[in-house]
């Protein structure tokens, strides 16, 4: 069975794949500039985090080269996996507790005095449901917001293109397939709310 697709999805798209994936279109992952960015990413994390263990605040300039936005104050504690790093933005005095996996093929925004605690995912790429297209490693990413002040509890998902509002607390373990409205409290998988969050 030939690895070569079996249609010529982009016959009339003058687009490069990294063009079609910053776009939010469906793409292949061969573009060389995005293998590069990508390389360069993992080579930044893993400075990071070996930085970080001798002096953490020595180790933020290192942080902020791979993120496309650190706010002021913002903590991550490493190790931290991403895919591309200059796709995502911390807000100011955010916490992110160990091995956050940011799959940054789509923007990943994070706001304010948000809490994100260990082994999170936040993943923006898609893949299609029919079987061909998918063979054909056809894929898209969706973009992820959490407003501010945010709550992500040890090991949520949240999937491909959902915002969680301001002030919205979800349990862990939880996974998060669509949107999340502000000041409220979801858990379970997919994520439903139970009550708000002043209650």
């Amino acid at each position: 069975m030939s690895d070569e697709p079996t249609t010529d999805y982009f016959a009339d798209d003058p687009r490069t794949n990294r063009e079609r994936m910053l776009a939010g279109d469906l793409y292949i992952a061969d573009d060389p500039d995005s293998q590069r960015i990508s390389r360069r990413a993992i080579r930044l994390a893993d400075a990071y985090h070996r930085a970080f263990v001798a002096d953490a605040e020595a180790a933020r300039p290192l942080l902020e080269q791979l993120l496309g936005e650190l706010g002021e104050d913002a903590f991550v504690r490493p190790p931290l996996f991403v895919d591309y790093g200059e796709n995502i933005r911390i807000g100011a005095r955010t916490f992110v507790n160990f091995n956050l996996t940011a799959l940054d093929v789509a923007a990943i925004t994070i706001g304010e005095d948000c809490q994100i605690g260990p082994n999170v995912q936040l993943l923006t790429p898609t893949h299609p449901v029919e079987p061909q297209p998918r063979r054909d490693k056809l894929e898209a990413a969706k973009p992820i917001v959490l407003g501010d002040n945010v709550w992500l509890g040890g090991g949520v998902i949240v999937c491909p293109g959902v915002t969680i509002g301001d002030d919205t607390v979800v349990g862990a373990g939880s996974v998060v397939t669509r949107d999340l409205p502000a000041g409220v409290v979801a858990v379970g998988n997919p994520a439903r709310v139970i009550r708000s969050a002043t209650d």
